[in-house]
């Protein structure tokens, strides 16, 4: 489709925006919304979370990596058509228009329209998570610090909206949800391509760390059917006589934030899409250092371990182990990434359910590893290095392409809702169907595998 323009455009009042058509209205949020404080009774109702990446969605929908209150009576009420404000995290554009009727933290803002008619939520949904709108969030939001601000009621009602002609909401909405169904196709398509080529890559390391590179050695039993038989000259041991965990604190807290990435390995946060952590002070963090290893413990079974290759700090959630000199992380990291090991870390792995469970340093290190003479293990990891660069090199482009056509999408998304592009005469082509099942992949987070929500009530 052409980008066509609006016939005449007009500057907005919000200095974040672009020019707006001329016969939008743009007034603040209070002549549109109030605030709402209505309470659950009994904690019944189903309980939402508010996300910057998924807006407001039914939490049994997502992975999120907080536990649950003992009671939510007292939570707050939203309804369809209501906005809802992450307050804490707002300036990340965690906010949306509810879908449904559920309970959401005391802590948040609910806001109902005066009229109903007066916005198509999908169409709020879309603005107000623009990042015209995040840094007029940012702007308004007070706190002693960046991860730590608030956009209080009084804040957000202030904000003005542009309110195009209900006809032209649905119209933008409908064309956005058609490009959105494109794209998440795309998304899903690449990383289906990204876990075939882990999955192979998973097949290749698992043969080479337990049965070597020589095809002709002999062949012994392990004792372990999950191992089944090794190299006649390797030896079976227990993960802790390879590890030390480490716990050395920060005692600045002034080191490079570091997150373990599902394709990209143990990084600057700044280097990902995933937020910031927002603890007060990072006294309880713990450093890693070159040559460690790191653990993500809640998501040892998907393999999220990394070898460290800078100084930096890792959230107190994750363990650091000093490698033994029989060893060395990286070649460490290919076995733990293998799919025998993360069906035992699952195994081994404790706590209330799947996205809470935590793999703690007694039942790793009970668990059994094969382990070749260290210049074996050199040679295994030199060897695997080498028959992975063109795989990994396809990974880092499925990787990128992903990110390029979501940066596409959030540009689209913004010319759209403000204006800069006219959909009024766009009309759907037969191949323009709505997948709901595909819009799920516009969610999910390619750097980390778990969605964090703010805690309830937070202060």
């Amino acid at each position: 489709m052409d980008a066509a323009r609006y016939p005449e455009y007009r500057k907005p009042k919000m200095p974040w925006l672009p020019e707006v058509p001329v016969h939008w209205v743009e007034q603040r949020a209070k002549v549109f919304f109030r605030e709402i404080d209505e309470r659950s009774r009994n904690g019944s109702e189903e309980l939402l979370s508010v996300s910057h990446l998924t807006g407001v969605t039914p939490r049994s929908q997502k992975n999120v990596t907080m536990f649950k209150a003992e009671s939510y009576v007292g939570h707050k009420l939203c309804r369809p058509g209501d906005i809802v404000v992450n307050t804490l995290w707002a300036w990340m554009a965690a906010l949306g228009a509810a879908r449904h009727t559920g309970l959401v933290s005391p802590a948040y803002g609910v806001y109902r329209p005066h009229s109903p008619v007066s916005f198509n939520p999908a169409y709020l949904d879309y603005l107000l998570r623009t990042r015209a709108y995040v840094s007029e969030y940012n702007c308004r939001s007070t706190g002693i610090r960046a991860s730590r601000l608030r956009l209080y009621p009084n804040q957000f009602l202030d904000i003005p909206l542009i309110q195009p002609p209900r006809a032209e909401q649905d119209q933008i909405v409908a064309y956005l949800r058609v490009q959105d169904a494109h794209i998440a196709r795309f998304i899903k398509a690449k990383r289906e391509l990204i876990e075939q080529l882990n999955e192979q890559k998973q097949t290749i390391a698992q043969h080479a760390v337990t049965k070597g590179l020589d095809a002709n050695v002999p062949l012994i039993t392990s004792g372990l059917s999950w191992l089944g038989n090794i190299p006649n000259h390797w030896k079976v041991l227990r993960i802790k006589a390879v590890l030390n965990e480490s716990s050395t604190r920060t005692s600045t807290g002034d080191e490079v934030l570091l997150s373990l990435s599902r394709y990209k390995g143990l990084v600057p946060f700044h280097s990902l899409s995933s937020r910031p952590p927002s603890a007060k002070d990072f006294s309880k963090y713990k450093l890693c250092r070159p040559g460690q290893l790191v653990m993500n413990r809640m998501q040892a079974w998907s393999g999220l371990f990394a070898e460290a290759t800078t100084v930096g700090l890792i959230s107190p959630d994750y363990s650091v182990f000093d490698v033994k000199p029989i060893s060395t992380a990286r070649y460490l990291e290919y076995v733990f990434k293998t799919k025998m090991f993360i069906q035992q870390f699952a195994i081994e792995s404790t706590g209330i359910g799947t996205g809470f469970n935590r793999l703690y340093t007694p039942q790793f290190g009970a668990i059994p590893i094969v382990l070749p003479p260290i210049d074996e293990q050199v040679s295994i990891v030199e060897w695997l290095d080498r028959q992975f660069v063109d795989v990994n090199n396809a990974i880092v482009r499925a990787s990128d392409e992903i990110s390029l056509i979501k940066e596409y999408r959030d540009r689209l998304i913004a010319d759209v809702v403000t204006g800069q592009v006219d959909v009024r005469d766009w009309v759907p082509v037969p191949d323009d169907e709505v997948a709901g099942e595909d819009l799920g992949a516009l969610a999910e987070d390619d750097n980390e595998n778990i969605e964090e929500d703010e805690p309830d009530g937070a202060d």
